[in-house]
């Protein structure tokens, strides 16, 4: 229980002069996350509940039950990718996504910093060259510190971590295999989904034998050489920025549109700044073969003949590794689902309630697993919220609609709620008003041409039939996710556009730019800024 003391101020306005009178009085409310002493059971299994998945959402719902007073295991275990890459707890985000990635991506911003940004500012920049090697085991050595820290974090949470590979026996019961094969069977209560999903690979001669993903790059143990990364999603977009800013001969394929489910215009920038930069792109193309040339020797990177099809030819080319990112499936149907009678749809995406509740009463899902935003907060919060819910006093649900999230390209891209064209959708163009603006950060004024600062934009989407409320902010250029993450709060709690011009930004920055920005779209003005 929190004791609160909260202050009242009546202020009455006569002419100019205002009169306060302020009185205080103090009241006691349950918190939502405070331990419930000793849970009621009336069950007679092993545990109070059972989480199936090692990574971000499943951890946070484990530590947090187990605070609230539950009896906790988690189940965790990585099967290895193709390439027999594996990796400890903590799930995607830490060992293979998130982490990994922003690290790479740093990587690649201090190597444009010191080629093309240093100079400018007077630093003189000798000898230039990046170690992949050394960058990898210091990213690699980070990961497994962490994989250490959760670990111990368990146990002094008293969350029962195995290593092992659950399926469901009945709607109670759970089967866990270890890496040698050794079963044990554990019952529980109620049981939270949250085993993630990995990625796909296409149905080609070749794919599997001679292709990486995303599970595989940020631990090679061989430089890549020239790359070719498959596909056209934000991980496709991301592996290749910053295999390209390492220097790497770096190329994407695209079967159709980049960023799907983006909006279209920042999606479109996007790619327009990769390809001046250097990236090269495969458009309107796909894989039909990858064959093996020479093999991989020692640190060596092998070399290996794609073969694509575009405008009905097949055309080839030699790259030394192809990466696909073209999508992911949840790991549904290795827990054994009939058992239970769980429904699932045919990519295994899990329907739930706005509780999270699956069609069996005493599972749950969150994370990756659902039809909603597949982000590490989001299943974290989602993990938290659930387990108040269940052993806590909270009733309160994950809002899975004003999410901010950013694409880590060399173009950053950061934003939240909605993109243009599902705002229009919903709302009727004729309710839709769009303002943007171009802006250029101070920090690249000694460097940028004329025409280069043309990449660094930002929009508002705002519904003019309610109250100009903003449903949509988007933003291309450096710290992405600062800028998103903050905003996103406006978001959240209904800001309309009078309270973006109310806000007072920080000069010189880039998040100042949501804070004067004036023209439309359907002005058809020139949203070029002026430098103060």
């Amino acid at each position: 229980t929190l004791l609160y003391t909260i202050k009242f101020e009546i202020v009455s306005f006569l002419g100019r002069d205002r009169n306060i009178s302020s009185f205080m009085f103090r009241v006691q409310v349950p918190d939502e996350s405070e331990s419930v002493n000793s849970i009621e059971r009336s069950h007679n299994f092993d545990y109070d509940l059972a989480v199936l998945g090692g990574g971000s959402g499943g951890l946070a719902c484990a530590k947090e039950a187990s605070k609230l007073g539950a009896k906790v295991v988690v189940f965790d275990f990585v099967d290895p990718s193709p390439p027999k890459t594996t990796w400890g707890v903590g799930g995607t985000c830490l060992n293979v996504g998130c982490i990994p990635k922003k690290l790479m991506h740093t990587a690649s911003i201090y190597g444009e910093v010191v080629k093309e940004e240093a100079q400018q500012y007077g630093w003189s920049i000798g000898e230039r060259s990046h170690d992949w090697h050394s960058m990898v085991e210091k990213i690699q050595n980070h990961i497994k510190s962490q994989n250490f820290k959760i670990r111990i974090d368990l146990r002094e949470k008293n969350v029962k971590y195995l290593n092992e590979r659950a399926s469901f026996v009945d709607a109670n019961t759970v089967k866990g295999v270890n890496k040698r094969g050794t079963e044990q069977t554990i019952t529980a209560d109620k049981f939270v989904l949250a085993m993630g999903g990995r990625p796909n690979y296409p149905d080609v001669p070749g794919a599997r034998e001679n292709a990486i993903t995303s599970d595989d790059i940020f631990s090679l143990k061989y430089h890549p050489g020239k790359t070719l990364c498959v596909g056209a999603s934000y991980i496709s977009l991301e592996c290749a920025g910053f295999l390209h800013g390492l220097g790497i001969d770096t190329s994407v394929m695209v079967r159709s549109i980049l960023l799907r489910g983006f909006d279209r215009e920042c999606a479109d920038k996007i790619g327009k700044y990769m390809e001046e930069k250097g990236v090269k792109f495969i458009n309107q193309a796909v894989p039909s073969r990858i064959e093996c040339v020479k093999e991989r020797d020692g640190t060596n990177p092998p070399e290996l003949k794609v073969f694509y099809k575009r405008g009905g030819e097949e055309i080839s080319e030699t790259f030394n590794t192809v990466l696909f990112a073209i999508g992911r499936t949840p790991l549904t149907d290795r827990i054994n689902p009939e058992a239970i009678g769980l429904k699932y749809e045919p990519n295994g995406k899990v329907p739930v309630s706005p509780e999270e509740l699956t069609n069996v009463s005493n599972v749950y899902a969150i994370g990756d697993l659902l039809n909603a935003p597949e982000l590490t907060p989001l299943a974290i919060q989602s993990g938290r919220l659930l387990a108040r819910r269940l052993y806590g006093h909270s009733k309160i649900l994950t809002d899975y609609v004003n999410v901010p999230t950013t694409v880590f390209t060399p173009l950053e891209y950061g934003s939240v709620g909605l993109s243009e064209e599902d705002a229009i959708a919903q709302f009727g163009e004729e309710n839709i008003e769009v303002y943007h603006s171009k802006h250029t950060p101070t920090e690249e004024v000694l460097r940028l041409n004329s025409e280069s600062s043309a990449n660094n934009f930002a929009k508002l989407i705002v519904h003019s039939a309610d109250n100009d409320r903003v449903v949509g902010l988007h933003y291309l250029g450096p710290n992405a996710g600062e800028i998103t993450g903050g905003f996103g709060l406006g978001l959240v709690m209904g800001a309309t556009k009078s309270d973006f011009d109310r806000l007072v930004g920080i000069h010189p920055t880039s998040s100042e730019v949501f804070t004067t920005m004036m023209i439309t779209k359907r002005s058809g003005k020139s949203i070029d800024v002026e430098d103060c």
